[in-house]
């Protein structure tokens, strides 16, 4: 799949504040040890491409996504609404919506999951467990089948918290890892290296206009993902 530049950036939503985009998978959202260009760096390019800024261009990074996930990533673009959308994002006042692709059926249609999760930095990985251990954190997501594929199932998630590969890690403990997540127990990656979970919808309070945004965004442009469109 080809990577995000300046003349390819999908843009959601663009206003004097707020700039969010529609990430592909294997696009870094925060520049890491692997040196390769993330996302921000990225949106600064086009911004200043655009309205033909010299110097210094602002971005702020409200949030991440992982990697090989795709779907709605939030940029500021006034250091006021990076400030208020931080507070927005932490104290979850925003609705965040995914949509993941498994193969197995899940237990139920429609289920709240709470589990703890660790956290292994070495391996960047977390770990669910049914009750609470030591350094472990609650995790609550609900999810629903939202459609039957020929070889898989279309869940959407509505997260309650926001933990290290949360999505990932709770439907694998529910024997239904995601698609392409080699990580997590799926058993082949997807052609991209990326994995079926998308950031599918957020809402939120404008941090300086005050009226409600809802932002969706198309999932990768592949059979599969455009089934579930259908």
């Amino acid at each position: 799949m080809p990577q995000t530049t300046p003349e390819n950036i999908q843009i959601l939503y663009e206003d004097n504040h707020l700039l969010i985009v529609n990430k592909r998978p294997g696009d870094i959202v925060q520049g890491d040890k692997t040196g390769d260009i993330p996302l921000s760096e990225i949106a600064k390019t086009y911004i200043a491409k655009k309205y033909n800024k010299p110097g210094a261009v602002f971005l702020g990074v409200v949030h991440r996504l992982d990697r090989p996930t795709s779907g709605i990533v939030v940029f500021t673009r006034t250091s006021k609404a990076l400030s208020r959308l931080n507070k927005l994002f932490q104290e979850r006042k925003t609705k965040k919506t995914y949509w993941a692709l498994v193969k197995n059926q899940p237990p139920k249609q429609h289920d709240e999951l709470i589990h703890y999760l660790k956290r292994n930095t070495k391996q960047n990985k977390s770990y669910a467990h049914s009750k609470e251990i030591p350094e472990s954190k609650k995790a609550i997501l609900e999810y629903r089948v939202v459609k039957k594929l020929d070889a898989f199932h279309l869940l959407e998630i509505n997260l309650k918290t926001g933990r290290h590969h949360q999505i990932r890690v709770q439907l694998a403990a529910i024997g239904c890892p995601i698609k392409g997540d080699l990580k997590y127990g799926y058993n082949r990656s997807n052609p991209d290296g990326g994995i079926s979970l998308h950031a599918r919808k957020l809402s939120f309070v404008h941090p300086v206009k005050k009226e409600l945004i809802i932002i969706s965004a198309p999932p990768p442009n592949n059979t599969l993902w455009k089934a579930c469109l259908d």
